[in-house]
């Protein structure tokens, strides 16, 4: 049975706001590192995304935390915008029990003056992105001398994103007494090396990262070089996913895929770690609001992708690290969901496979592709289009102005609109794609918030 919240020592008010965000009962990550964070020891921890480690280094942050003390105690790097926001929001949904807690998210890709202007106001938490960090680092725009908690996020992907001296320079602008917190979902030997000098006398803790049988179904097919592509049709053909993540292990891969699959009428992108931050913003709510139904990206590039509905994880090239694999199919499945895992392995990849059955103690089940059935009918279509208005936060506009002008003046039911997304110059708005078109024609020639705005399909 989990431990509760309550056991450990935390003020009522953060107990009584961790209740009314539905946090009762510890996950194994939680358990196993918050006694550890408390006592104010340096830790590593094994845990992949999901097991709820962002709770737990943000719970250690604001138990120290003084709210009257007007400058960074808390830092946390990750290495992508993508995770930078999530935690933040997390941080801020933690923190809603004390008064005035200023959080701040520092990345790449956003105009730097307003992060300085921020930073002038002073902040109690920092979450950033390595080089936009050194950036402010080099402009002294940001004192991290202060810092008592430092978190490396993932810290694995952010060495394989070659990012390890930018953390070494972060680091030493920070205070020497701070509190050192490393959570990895692997922890290979060259991150071990890379972290030594970081971090006093660490408690390392490691949480299981299997995944429950019944959870998630596993299924390898075997392939030929040849037609791994035209097995990943395929299976998109047989199991009709609503959403897939399809890995490959290079980004040409992932591009001759994506490209590949489009031309069969498939609605599909390739996410890899080239990409400018716009363009990779862009994919991702495309992907996230279901006007694009296969991403295809690398390890690197899907970092801090957090999809909610997740219908399959193809993995079209079986990955040479074990901990990587299950680390993929562990997002799906989630959520009480049943998750589905589909692996490609060609002849010169059966040491991989027999390494992933070693790792979860039993032999992995084979597909054989022959007998999928084949629907030509299927096209593997996105049921929406997405409506990019050249407009966003500096104009105003909320999700609200948009549904409004959509339902109002347009007419459509609020079932023919999806998530919409408003960006600091941009918003990007999910409709049913059978009435994209008709929807763009309309909504360009109406006014939203007492004007017109310039607005075009993506995809």
């Amino acid at each position: 049975m989990p431990s509760t919240f309550s056991s450990l020592p935390l003020t009522s008010e953060m107990i009584s706001n961790l209740d009314n965000l539905g946090y009762t009962q510890m996950t194994p990550i939680q358990e196993a590192s918050l006694p550890i964070i408390l006592e104010q020891r340096d830790l590593i921890a094994q845990a992949k995304t999901g097991s709820g480690k962002t709770a737990a280094f943000g719970i250690g942050i604001l138990a120290k935390l003084n709210p009257t003390y007007f400058a960074i105690q808390g830092l946390v790097i990750c290495p992508t915008r993508e995770l930078a926001d999530q935690v933040s929001n997390e941080l801020r949904r933690l923190a809603r029990f004390a008064d005035n807690v200023k959080i701040l998210t520092l990345c790449g890709g956003t105009p730097m003056r307003p992060q300085i202007a921020s930073l002038e106001h002073g902040a109690h938490i920092v979450v950033g992105t390595p080089g936009r960090l050194l950036d402010h680092i080099g402009r002294g725009s940001i004192n991290l001398a202060t810092v008592q908690t430092l978190v490396l996020d993932e810290a694995d992907r952010m060495v394989d994103m070659g990012f390890y001296e930018d953390i070494y320079g972060i680091v030493a602008a920070c205070s020497p007494r701070r509190q050192t917190l490393l959570f990895s979902a692997t922890y290979p030997d060259d991150i071990r090396k890379a972290s030594e000098q970081f971090l006093r006398d660490p408690a390392e803790v490691k949480v299981e990262s299997q995944h429950a049988t019944n959870q998630i179904e596993q299924l390898f097919y075997a392939v030929t070089p040849e037609n791994r592509n035209a097995a990943v049709a395929q299976l998109l053909s047989h199991y009709q996913p609503v959403s897939t993540l399809a890995f490959c292990n290079t980004k040409i891969h992932c591009r001759e895929l994506a490209e590949e699959l489009q031309q069969q009428g498939i609605s599909a992108l390739a996410l890899y770690g080239d990409l400018e931050q716009r363009e990779r913003d862009e994919i991702l709510v495309l992907f996230a609001n279901q006007s694009c139904s296969v991403l295809v990206a690398t390890d690197v590039a899907a970092r801090g992708l957090d999809i909610q509905t997740l219908g399959a994880v193809i993995n079209v090239d079986v990955s040479k690290d074990t901990e990587v694999h299950i680390h993929r199919i562990g997002r799906t499945g989630r959520a009480g969901e049943k998750g589905l895992a589909l692996s490609l392995a060609a002849p010169n990849e059966k040491k991989w496979v027999k390494l992933i059955e070693e790792y979860q103690n039993k032999p992995v089940q084979w597909g054989e592709l022959d007998e999928l059935e084949q629907n030509p009918e299927t096209r593997l279509e996105a049921p929406m289009m997405t409506i990019c208005i050249m407009g966003g936060k500096k104009d105003k506009l909320r999700p609200g102005d948009l549904l409004g002008a959509l339902t109002g003046d347009v007419g459509l039911k609020k079932e023919q609109v999806g998530k919409i997304n408003v960006f600091e110059f941009m918003t990007y708005v999910a409709i049913d794609r059978y009435v994209a078109q008709d929807v763009l024609d309309r909504l360009s020639t109406s006014n939203i918030k007492g004007r017109q705005f310039r607005m075009r399909i993506v995809w």
